[in-house]
């Protein structure tokens, strides 16, 4: 029961203070990586990849796999509704008051400071991940899909078919830890 409230509280201060959409969620759930060890830096990887491809708002793909691997389904149901709450509780009373939010010279100046500090946060952990799950046919792979850019414009979605196929033989294989 205590795992079921701190998982609640958790990723109800998730849904509170991470703008920007849904991989600002990503610096929050880093930090629970070494603070409550519910999940690794590789399922976290994981979530990212899976929650980009699945449909749905991004951040509440990743707090559903979080809960979920923290707890199975009730902690996917609990992650999931305590995500969304505030932004639910937010839209609601922000809705009551839509016209001076708006016009406010306040309101447009904490967003405007808002939008560089989730860039700045997702830099980071972006950084900090691709540091710590380090590999050599990563690199090899990121090289190549840079030359390939460069070179060819193609759809979007045959680079990551290309990346889902290459990573599916090399965890096949073993290649990446």
């Amino acid at each position: 029961m205590i795992l079921y409230i701190k998982l609640f509280l958790e990723f109800f201060r998730i849904g509170l203070f991470s703008f920007g959409g849904g991989y600002a969620t990503i610096p929050f759930l880093y930090h629970l990586i070494s603070t409550e060890k519910w999940f690794t830096s590789q399922q976290l990887s994981d979530m990212i990849a899976l929650s980009s491809i699945t449909p749905g708002p991004v951040g509440v793909n990743m707090a559903t796999f979080a809960g979920y691997t923290t707890s199975g389904i009730k902690g996917a149901l609990i992650a999931t509704v305590a995500i969304v709450l505030p932004s639910f509780i937010i839209c609601l009373i922000v809705a009551k008051l839509l016209e001076a939010f708006r016009t406010n010279k306040y309101t447009q100046t904490i967003i405007y400071v808002l939008k560089p500090v989730s860039c700045g946060l997702l830099a980071a952990v972006g950084i900090k991940m691709f540091i710590d799950n380090l590999n050599l046919l990563g690199l090899l792979l990121f090289g190549f899909f840079l030359y390939l850019t460069t070179k060819e414009k193609r759809d979007p979605l045959f680079y990551l078919a290309i990346s889902a196929l290459v990573g599916l033989i090399a965890g096949f294989f073993n290649l990446v830890d």
